[in-house]
């Protein structure tokens, strides 16, 4: 069980730097439960940019077909989401 969580919280980390990177500005208060849409203000490009950084840092790839709108919901479903599909 230790393992999905370490692996969890790596990812939630990536998530983070690359939240950083796509939104240009340092993030301290992001958690699992932060909402990309509405605490962040991600729109359609910087989803793309995000996913695109992920795959990059987190060496995947993200199925477009298996991302729905509640895996991006908050940083903890999206974190969820790439463990499961790595």
């Amino acid at each position: 069980m230790s393992l999905i969580v370490t692996a969890d919280q790596q990812v939630v980390a990536a998530i983070v730097t690359a939240l950083e990177e796509v939104l240009g500005q340092e993030l301290t208060d992001v958690t699992e439960q932060t909402r990309l849409f509405d605490d962040l203000s991600l729109d359609s490009t910087s989803v793309l940019g995000l996913l695109m950084a992920l795959e990059d840092a987190l060496d995947m790839q993200v199925d477009p077909e298996g991302l729905q709108q509640s895996h991006l919901e908050t940083v903890g479903a999206l974190a969820s989401f790439i463990t499961e599909s790595r």
